[in-house]
C-alpha cells in the first residue's frame, strides 16, 4: 500500500504502537513493586493505549482488524510483563529481605543516632546475613530482578559502610574550644553531621517519612559552606580538623546519589563488569582443563600440569577486585569452589592410583573406607560433568548415590583404629562437599 494513501485507521494504529514501543524498555527493566508510582504510571499509559486501540474503527476491513489485533496483543504483552516484574516470586523475596533490614535498622540504628545505645555485634551480624541472602537471590538473567537486587544491596551495603566508617574512624580531635573560636563552630557542625548520618540511614532504608534526600543534601551542602567560611588563622591542627569533617560530609553526599548512579551507569548489569569478565575467563579455562581430564584416555599424565595451572587460577581469582559488590564476591566464591573441587578430584584420583601401586594388607574397616572413596571418585567425575537443575532425573540420581555413600561410611566400624577414624572423617567431609558442589551447580544462580 502506498504510504501517502495509507488508511487513517492504520496510521493511527502505527502511532499508538510507536508510543507503546517508546516505553517498552521501561517496562522490561521495571524493578519496583505494584504500589510504586512508576508502576501505576506505566500501567496507566498502557491501559490508555489499549482503549485507544479499541476505539480505532476497522470498518469491517480484514487488514485493519489484523493490525488492531496485533497492536492490542503487543500492549497486553507489556502490561502482563509489567505485572510479572512487580509480582515475581524472587522480586517479592528481595522485598521481604529488605523489610527485615528495615526492622533491624529501626530497632538498632535509629535509637543509636537518637542518643541511645551503641551499635551492637548483633546488628553487624544481622546485616551481614541479610546481604549474604540477597546475593543468593536468583535473577535468571532477568534485568528487572538484577536491578531490584542491586538497588536493594546498594542501600543496605551503604548503611553497613556508613556505620563501619563511623565506628572505625573518629576525628583526630576534638580540640579544646579555648584554642580558637572556630573550633566551637566545627564541633557544632560535627554534631549536625552525626545527626545527618542517622537521617541518611533512615532515608536509604525508607524508615522515615519526615525527610527527603533533597532537603538533606541542602543541609549538608550548607554545613560545608559554613565550614568553608571559617577563618582558621593558618592553624594547621584546626585546618586538618575542618578537613576531616568536610570529608565526612562529602561521603554522606555521595551516598545520596547512589540510586540515580545505579540507573545511569547500569551497574546492576554485571555482564560487562571487569571483575566478572576476569572470573568468567578463569572459569572458561577451568572447564577446558576439566574436559581434557575427563576425556583423556590416560588422565594421570595430565594430573601434575593440571594441578599447577589450577593453582595459578586460584591465584588469579584472589586478585579479582570485589569493588565492594557482594554479587562479585559471591561470583568469585563460587568460582573458587569450582576450581578447588577439580583440584580435589585430581588429588583423590592420584591417591587411588598410588594405593593400587603399593597394595598391602590393611584393616578391613580402612579398606571399606577406601572402597567408598573409589565410588566417590567416580560419582565426583559425573558431578563435574553435570549441567542441569534440581528437577533433573540425573540430579536426583547423583544425590541418591552420594547419600548411599554417606550411609556406607556411617556403617563402617573403625574398631578403635585411629587411622581408620581419621580416614572415615575425611571421606564423610569429601562426600558432603561433593553434595554441596552438586547443589551449587544446580541452583541456577546468576550474578
Amino acid at each position: 500500500m502506498d504510504m501517502g494513501n495509507q488508511h487513517p485507521s492504520i496510521s493511527r494504529l502505527q502511532e499508538i504502537q510507536k508510543e507503546v514501543k517508546s516505553i517498552e524498555q521501561q517496562v522490561v527493566s521495571f524493578s519496583g513493586l505494584s504500589d510504586d508510582k512508576n508502576y501505576k504510571r506505566l500501567e496507566r499509559i498502557l491501559t490508555k493505549q489499549l482503549f485507544e486501540i479499541d476505539s480505532v474503527d476497522t470498518e469491517g476491513k480484514g487488514d485493519i482488524q489484523q493490525a488492531r489485533k496485533r497492536a492490542a496483543q503487543e500492549t497486553e504483552r507489556l502490561l502482563k510483563e509489567l505485572e510479572q516484574n512487580a509480582n515475581h516470586p524472587h522480586r517479592l523475596e528481595i522485598q521481604n529481605i529488605f523489610k527485615e533490614a528495615q526492622s533491624l535498622v529501626r530497632e538498632k540504628i535509629v535509637p543509636f543516632y537518637s542518643g541511645g545505645n551503641c551499635v551492637t555485634d548483633e546488628f553487624e551480624e544481622g546485616i551481614q546475613d541479610i546481604i549474604l541472602r540477597l546475593t543468593h537471590v536468583k535473577t535468571g538473567g532477568k534485568i528487572s530482578l538484577r536491578k531490584a537486587r542491586y538497588h536493594t544491596l546498594t542501600k543496605i551495603c551503604a548503611v553497613q559502610e556508613i556505620i563501619e566508617d563511623c565506628m572505625k574512624k573518629q576525628p583526630s580531635l576534638p580540640l579544646s574550644e579555648d584554642i580558637h573560636p572556630s573550633v566551637a563552630k566545627i564541633n557544632s557542625v560535627m554534631c549536625e553531621v552525626n545527626k545527618a548520618r542517622g537521617t541518611l540511614i533512615a532515608l536509604l532504608m525508607g524508615v522515615t517519612s519526615n525527610e527527603t534526600c533533597r532537603h538533606l543534601s541542602c543541609v549538608l551542602s550548607g554545613l560545608i559552606a559554613d565550614l568553608d567560611a571559617l577563618d582558621v588563622c593558618g592553624r594547621t591542627e584546626i585546618r586538618n580538623y575542618r578537613k576531616e569533617v568536610v570529608e565526612d560530609i562529602n561521603k554522606l553526599l555521595k551516598y545520596l546519589d547512589l540510586e540515580e548512579e545505579a540507573d545511569t551507569t547500569k551497574a546492576f548489569d554485571l555482564g560487562q563488569n571487569h571483575s566478572i569478565l576476569k572470573i568468567e575467563k578463569v572459569l572458561k579455562r577451568m572447564r577446558e582443563i576439566k574436559n581434557e581430564l575427563l576425556q583423556a584416555q590416560n588422565p594421570s599424565e595430565l594430573y601434575l600440569s593440571s594441578k599447577t595451572e589450577l593453582q595459578s587460577l586460584i591465584g588469579q581469582l584472589d586478585e579479582v577486585s570485589l569493588e565492594k559488590n557482594p554479587c562479585i564476591r559471591e561470583a568469585r566464591r563460587r568460582a573458587v569452589i569450582e576450581v578447588q573441587t577439580l583440584i580435589t578430584y585430581i588429588d583423590l584420583k592420584e591417591a587411588l592410583e598410588k594405593r593400587k601401586l603399593f597394595a598391602c594388607e590393611e584393616h578391613p574397616s580402612h579398606k571399606a573406607v577406601w572402597d567408598v572413596l573409589g565410588n566417590l571418585s567416580e560419582i565426583q567425575g559425573e558431578v563435574l560433568s553435570f549441567d542441569g537443575n534440581r528437577t533433573d532425573k540425573n540430579y536426583i540420581r547423583l544425590e541418591e548415590l552420594l547419600t548411599k555413600q554417606l550411609l556406607a561410611l556411617d556403617a563402617v566400624d573403625p574398631q578403635g583404629e585411629e587411622k581408620c577414624k581419621a580416614a572415615r572423617k575425611q571421606a564423610v567431609k569429601l562426600a558432603q562437599n561433593i553434595l554441596s558442589y552438586l547443589d551449587l551447580k544446580s541452583d541456577e544462580w546468576e550474578y
